[in-house]
């Protein structure tokens, strides 16, 4: 007896020293993969107001996930702490969000001093709902918490009341719901920053020259349709198609300064060493010479980000049918790595990047290229418009077109990924909800397959109808899976503690 009691508290500070280490070493990871390369700088004056403005950043949909990923093994590891202390469950609870919350607020701050780091407010949010998923984890784990939530729900009045248990299941439904919704958002254009000059033939840095013409780029901020297309592609005068619509019109030709005839944005100056040489295909651009705003383009970006759709329309000829980077044609960005929208030359393929949420702040995390557009070195009108979630492009002729839609585009392993953490919450919400109606044999049983169903179609169907996607029948059963998944493990996980308990009653 007294052996087996000294291997009990043995095992005891084993785990509480495990529970210590995971914590210490979740804030070590939190804090290399925030500050890294830990290079402040710390100017000699410093106000609040500025440091308001430097939380001035959007959050990205990768971002939104690699952040609650990173802030769980802390909630785990925390949670099973306060657990050894007896700590009631509201404490625990708050405890976690205070800390979660605390601690990305400090990495946030010290953020504002790092050049290499943007501090972003929804950062704190995300982290402190990772913090709260590492709470979750734990008590779904361990089996002292997972039956004492058990034998709440099991003593719970709302059980017994079908009225409560369809009103519970009408915000399962209406949860469900929001989450679909906040999915439209994904591919808007509400982040873009409005902090980005108009950068014709390079980036700001000077590391991504291209070789080449452009003679005319005119912006609005809507999509257009086919028969304005057409009539564009025809020659016919950009100004009155488009209307009030137009935000910049620049002619590329003859000057070395270049002034938007709609008179809304910055001119467009020359950078590098001014090229003397003139084309009739348009400005010459390379290396050396390149075209720039002298100031961020905020009126653009800005009406833009409201509308969530754009047209852009130029003409421009390659020099080179062999650059890589991309080049850049036509960039509204900061650096190679930050931008709303770059029109580039890989190859020859027409490359395209465009800040959404689900694409990243340089646009990259979906592949959106045209082939063999710039296998020849002549001039090539070109229209690209943006709504919802759909990309069409145009050159030369009507006839001549591509459409992409982003959502289509999202690599498998990341849609993979994004749907776990879209719908494994809701399985875990309808799991609670059907062991509230397991007595409810009939109800319980509609409760399941219509939760189960529901959510995923939902979902299905307004990204069908908002973005123009085609019906995927492979995501709609993606979404099931993961519900159902979900929903079985736990009610599985429920009968193996709740024997377990009764075995240990018996002992």
């Amino acid at each position: 007896m007294k052996r087996r009691k000294n291997f009990t508290l043995l095992h005891n500070q084993l785990v509480i020293s495990g529970d210590f280490l995971l914590v210490i070493f979740s804030i070590l990871v939190v804090l290399i993969a925030t500050l890294y390369p830990l290079k402040f700088y710390f100017p000699e004056s410093f106000s609040l107001a500025e440091l308001v403005i430097s939380f001035d950043n959007t959050s990205f949909f990768k971002d939104q996930v690699n952040n609650i990923l990173l802030f769980t093994p802390l909630g785990f590891g925390f949670t099973s702490l306060l657990q050894r202390t007896r700590m009631k469950a509201t404490s625990q609870f708050l405890t976690v969000i205070l800390v979660s919350a605390g601690l990305s607020l400090t990495v946030e701050v010290l953020q504002v001093f790092l050049p290499s780091r943007t501090p972003t407010p929804a950062d704190v949010f995300n982290n402190t709902i990772g913090g709260l998923v590492g709470l979750l984890c734990f008590s779904l784990w361990n089996s002292q918490s997972f039956l004492s939530t058990l034998m709440r729900i099991e003593n719970s009045r709302a059980k017994s009341s079908i009225k409560k248990l369809t009103l519970f299941f009408i915000g399962y439904i209406l949860i469900s719901f929001i989450i679909s919704i906040a999915w439209q958002h994904t591919t808007t254009l509400s982040n873009w920053s409005l902090n980005y000059p108009l950068l014709i033939g390079n980036e700001q840095t000077g590391d991504r020259p291209w070789q080449g013409y452009v003679s005319e780029l005119s912006i609005a901020d809507r999509a257009i349709s086919k028969n304005e297309v057409s009539q564009i592609l025809n020659h016919k005068n950009d100004s009155k198609i488009l209307g009030k619509s137009l935000l910049a019109s620049y002619q590329l030709t003859g000057e070395r300064t270049y002034r938007d005839n709609n008179g809304q944005l910055p001119d467009l100056l020359s950078q590098g060493q001014s090229s003397d040489v003139e084309d009739e295909k348009g400005v010459t651009l390379n290396a050396r010479h390149w075209l720039a705003t002298p100031e961020p383009v905020t009126f653009l970006s800005k009406r833009i980000r409201e509308s969530s759709q754009f047209t852009i329309i130029t003409n421009i000829a390659t020099a080179n049918t062999v650059q890589i980077g991309p080049a850049r044609i036509i960039s509204l960005s900061a650096n190679p790595l930050h931008r709303n929208f770059t029109l580039g030359q890989q190859g020859s393929d027409l490359d395209l990047r465009i800040r959404t949420p689900i694409t990243g702040a340089n646009g990259t995390d979906t592949k959106l290229s045209i082939p063999g557009i710039l296998a020849d070195t002549h001039l090539h009108h070109i229209v690209i418009t943006y709504s919802g979630a759909t990309i069409q492009v145009y050159v030369d002729k009507l006839q001549n077109s591509y459409s992409f839609n982003l959502l289509e585009l999202v690599p498998k392993e990341q849609k993979i990924f994004y749907y776990a953490l879209t719908f494994i919450p809701l399985g875990l919400c309808l799991a609670l909800l059907i062991t509230l109606a397991k007595r409810k044999l009939p109800f319980n049983r509609l409760l399941l397959v219509s939760g189960i169903l529901l959510p995923s179609l939902m979902l299905e169907s307004i990204l069908v109808n908002d973005s123009g996607k085609s019906l995927n029948l492979k995501t709609v059963l993606l979404g099931i899976l993961f519900t159902a998944g979900t929903t079985l493990v736990l009610r599985w996980r429920a009968e193996m503690v709740l024997r377990k308990a009764a075995f240990n009653n018996e002992q």
